[in-house]
């Protein structure tokens, strides 16, 4: 049964509608939050979460590219680019960028994923144009220069060994390229060591120019936030460069692809590690689909905890590994679904037939009305507790805004997860696991 609602209901003009430039819409209101969205003359995107009650504020600039974006010549040019725009502008250094956030205790990051790039910062309330501010500039302004390009490169080339030493990194980066190939989706996002040694200052300032624009931005900013104010303090921060003038068409629904279909097989690479590393998966759903929440669902039942299938089979009833979950993937047109463990070489056969196994049942037989309950009650009680903090409430608003489809209200999303039923569980569940198989396996010899 789906429980009653609290009265936070989506106003008129959901994201998935297009907006016009110059426009304000309010997207969600309730007794917990207003949820209001400008897009201003050049295509920049403001949208905001007026929490009451909390003293902390994050604002996050959500680029709308990523390393699926890039070619074989410039594969790590977003996380490249992500580094040095921390590097300096006109008005402050590398230094006084850092400096601006520490000195007010703020938390100040950015990641760059395959399908965008996130630069965020967390700070009270009264130092959020502060905040605005110094993103502002360094999204707008920022010199790149020859110095940084190749003072940076050496930072990145040390990242990529690092990953290169990580078990549970070359596995799953293994795993990506035996189901998506050499194509974008399937290439580490960081770049690989010659790839980033042949970059130049000239490519990384042409990738700049050509994708940082208003019209692929959202600036996502919750807590105790106005709107007003924040698109006030935005037009300010973010007019440098003349980086708003002009206009561009209105934001539309992005348009979502055909799904992408995966390839099978198996990988091994071969590292003097003390244990071997293994992914175990299987083709997706992609971003959009409604069948994300009955997979939530089961993959929280299968191994998303200590009380999970995976978790009791392998590890509690027969001390096979100390590690072992699953996990799900997605993206606007593809998706991945596995399991990751890492065992003593002696036990990978065994540690592989018991994960075969449970995925097998899954597949024939569905989970129990007690896993169901105890899925839903851990997506759900993750989402709420998730967003008692102002960051993943920001989170939430700029990856809704940017990539998917729709923006749904704490309300809709939990009556979602309320509403998957046994069936569709195992119904999900045949599908996946009867495909075939990707396996990488990386470990001593």
């Amino acid at each position: 049964m789906v429980p009653a609602t609290t009265g936070r209901q989506p106003a008129a003009g959901r994201s998935s509608v297009s907006q016009a430039n110059g426009s304000t819409r309010t997207l969600l209101k309730g007794d917990d939050g207003v949820v209001r969205r400008t897009v201003l003359p050049s295509g920049l995107r403001i949208i905001t979460e007026q929490v009451p009650g909390q003293r902390s504020a994050t604002i996050g600039v959500w680029v709308g590219v990523g390393s699926r974006d890039e070619t074989p010549a410039l594969h790590g040019c977003s996380h490249f680019l992500e580094h040095l725009l921390f590097k300096g502008t006109p008005e402050r250094s590398a230094l006084e960028i850092s400096i601006a956030l520490d000195a007010v205790g703020g938390e100040f990051n950015a990641f760059t994923a395959k399908e965008y790039t996130c630069f965020h910062a967390r700070v009270l309330d009264e130092d959020l144009p502060l905040a605005v501010d110094v993103l502002g500039d360094m999204i707008t302004s920022s010199t790149i220069t020859e110095d940084d390009v190749d003072a940076e490169r050496e930072v990145i080339l040390d990242e990529i060994a690092m990953h290169d030493d990580d078990p549970d990194d070359v596995a799953h980066n293994l795993f990506s390229a035996q189901a998506w190939g050499d194509s974008p989706l399937g290439r580490p996002i960081a770049g690989t060591a010659a790839s980033i040694e042949a970059m130049t200052r000239d490519q990384v300032l042409r990738f700049y120019r050509r994708h940082y624009r208003p019209e692929r931005m959202v600036v996502a900013v919750a807590g105790n936030v106005d709107h007003t104010k924040v698109v006030r303090l935005v037009r300010r921060a973010f007019a440098r460069n003349d980086f708003l003038a002009g206009t561009a068409s209105p934001v539309a629904a992005r348009q979502v692809a055909k799904a992408r279909r995966v390839g099978s097989g198996v990988v091994e690479a071969t590292r003097q590690f003390e244990q071997v590393n293994v992914v175990l998966g299987v083709n997706g759903i992609t971003r959009s689909d409604d069948r994300r929440f009955a997979l939530g669902v089961l993959n929280a039942a299968l191994g998303g905890g200590t009380s999970s299938r995976l978790f009791q089979e392998v590890r509690e009833k027969r001390g096979l590994a100390y590690s072992v979950f699953s996990f799900a993937s997605q993206h606007i047109d593809a998706g991945l679904v596995g399991v990751s463990v890492g065992c003593l070489p002696a036990k990978l056969e065994q540690v592989l037939e018991v994960v075969r196994a449970e995925l097998a049942k899954v597949a024939d037989a569905g989970i129990t009305a007690d896993e169901l309950a105890r899925g839903k009650g851990q997506l759900k009680g993750g989402l709420v507790l998730g967003l008692e903090d102002s960051a993943s409430r920001m989170s939430r608003l700029g990856k809704s805004e940017l990539v998917d489809d729709d923006l749904l209200s704490i309300d809709e999303v939990l009556a979602r997860v309320e509403a998957v039923t046994l069936d569709d569980v195992h119904a999900l569940a045949t599908t996946l696991f009867t495909q075939p198989e990707i396996l990488a396996v990386v470990g001593p010899r």
